[in-house]
């Protein structure tokens, strides 16, 4: 609207006498003051000396877990509120602003420990403005329905056999704002706190980071700028101090898609709630703002010998497992491949003539997957300028969960041995679909001598953690 008072008065300009100039620039202001009114969205706008006052909710008021708890799991049908006159109380805990909310607003009980939170779907794309963050409402449920969306309850109206956004021209009908604005007290959890009863509400996680291979020179990532990024981007969070991992989950459509991650640690304050396909949890932000990360990184310590990244002249080890056909031929090899727990191990691929070993929890039903492959042993005694070399592809890339380690005195048993971690790159690779190709890591290992043995780690959950991962084409090499 800023605009039209300069168009106007220039208009009025044209005007040939004093008076009626006079008599314009007085309707002029009556109009701008109209004007700043009608183009007020919110109910805010007041004139001075007048006072706003609550809402007066005639019928019955409700809370979120009441409303949740018409929802049969068992069933899982949708369920249609019939009550008359029934407003459910709840405070608004999402914003639409940065574009990762669209048409949804996530509303929790009480702006601090809140016990349940609920979605809230309205067919607006910009509800901000309206229904602003901490901005407590009332919805009415007559009419409404209610069901479980990828494990996240949802309020909206039915249509056939799916819940649906309210239309634009019911929204009043269904939602009373308030004068209230609440600071809402972000609930603070650890990641391995992370519940069914805790989807929906405004969270806050502390002491966090984000995966180190989403960092690196060669590819820093951003939040959901990705081509494997198809509709949301999800970013690997790891606690520095209980070493669990959870998802950030950025919308491709948000504003803020583009930005790089930030390298440091922190807090992330935001709503709780599940990927696509129900199988892990995510934490979805209103803004970058929401995340704090100024404090140094707590990666672990790896192993560094030099900076030299040339190979040497002798090949020293190679297996590029064209001859490995099968589990017995893998362990013929010298290979020790085991899963701590006796379930899932690693196993030899092959696509397009190409011969891989490959490791997954997808479809195991274990939950931790410990999978171990430990190389035969490799005499470095008398090499110089010993490095190691090898190619990983990453597919339906949930987490990264694939770590290299090795080792100068193997025991024969991966838990009692003391293993040395090493800087290897372990590729981020698209969620739903394979890999798009192998990435190399070089590592310099000539601070090592005597019989050493290196090993892939796997540390799985299914069905959260099950990334895909192909090993291919390993060298030592050396002068």
């Amino acid at each position: 609207m800023e605009p039209v008072l300069p168009i106007l008065l220039w208009s009025i300009y044209d005007f040939n006498t004093a008076a009626m100039k006079k008599l314009k620039i007085i309707n002029l202001v009556f109009l701008g003051v109209f004007l700043q009114i009608s183009c007020v969205k919110t109910d805010d706008f007041q004139l001075p000396g007048t006072e706003i006052k609550e809402v007066n909710i005639e019928g019955d008021i409700t809370g979120i877990s009441a409303v949740k708890s018409n929802f049969k799991p068992e069933s899982e049908g949708i369920y249609v509120f019939s009550e008359t006159n029934t407003w459910m109380e709840a405070y608004v805990v999402s914003s639409d602003e940065g574009g990762n909310f669209y048409k949804e607003l996530v509303l929790q009980d009480k702006p601090e420990n809140p016990n349940a939170g609920i979605l809230l779907l309205l067919d607006d794309n910009s509800l901000f403005e309206t229904y602003n963050f901490g901005r407590k409402i009332y919805v009415k449920l007559d009419g409404l329905a209610l069901w479980s969306n990828n494990g996240v309850h949802q309020l909206g109206v039915q249509n056939r056999g799916d819940v649906v956004a309210i239309p634009p021209s019911r929204i009043d009908d269904h939602i009373l704002r308030t004068t209230e604005t609440a600071e809402i007290v972000p609930l603070p959890l650890e990641i391995s706190e992370f519940k069914e009863m805790h989807e929906n509400l405004f969270i806050e996680i502390q002491d966090v980071q984000f995966n180190r291979n989403l960092l690196r020179e060669n590819h820093h990532y951003t939040f959901a700028g990705e081509v494997t990024d198809e509709y949301d981007g999800e970013r690997q969070l790891e606690s520095c101090s209980t070493g669990g991992s959870t998802m950030l989950g950025t919308s491709t459509f948000s504003g803020f898609k583009s930005l790089y991650l930030p390298k440091e640690s922190g807090s992330v304050k935001g709503v709780l709630t599940r990927n696509f396909f129900d199988d892990y949890f995510v934490i979805a932000v209103n803004s970058p703002d929401d995340l704090s990360f100024n404090a140094e990184r707590c990666d672990p310590e790896f192993l560094h010998c030099s900076n030299n990244t040339s190979e040497g002249i002798d090949v020293i080890f190679e297996e590029n497992f064209t001859n490995i056909t099968s589990l017995a031929s893998l362990e013929n090899s010298g290979w020790i491949n085991i899963n701590v727990n006796g379930g899932k191990k690693f196993e030899p691929g092959t696509f397009d003539g190409n011969r891989y070993v490959r490791i997954s929890a997808f479809n195991s039903e274990e939950t931790p997957l410990e999978a171990w492959l430990v190389s035969p042993a490799i005499d470095l005694s008398t090499v110089l300028d010993a490095q190691l070399s090898f190619e990983i592809m990453a597919s339906y890339d949930n987490a990264t969960i694939l770590s290299v380690l090795i080792a100068e005195e193997f025991t024969g048993n991966v838990v009692s041995t003391t293993w040395k971690t090493l800087d290897a790159i372990i590729p981020i690779g698209p969620t739903n679909q394979y890999g798009r190709g192998f990435v190399k890591s070089k590592i310099d290992i000539s601070c090592l001598k005597g019989q050493v043995h290196f090993a892939f780690r796997y540390l799985g959950a299914a069905p959260d953690k099950s990334t895909t991962y192909d090993i291919d084409n390993i060298r030592v090499t050396g002068n």
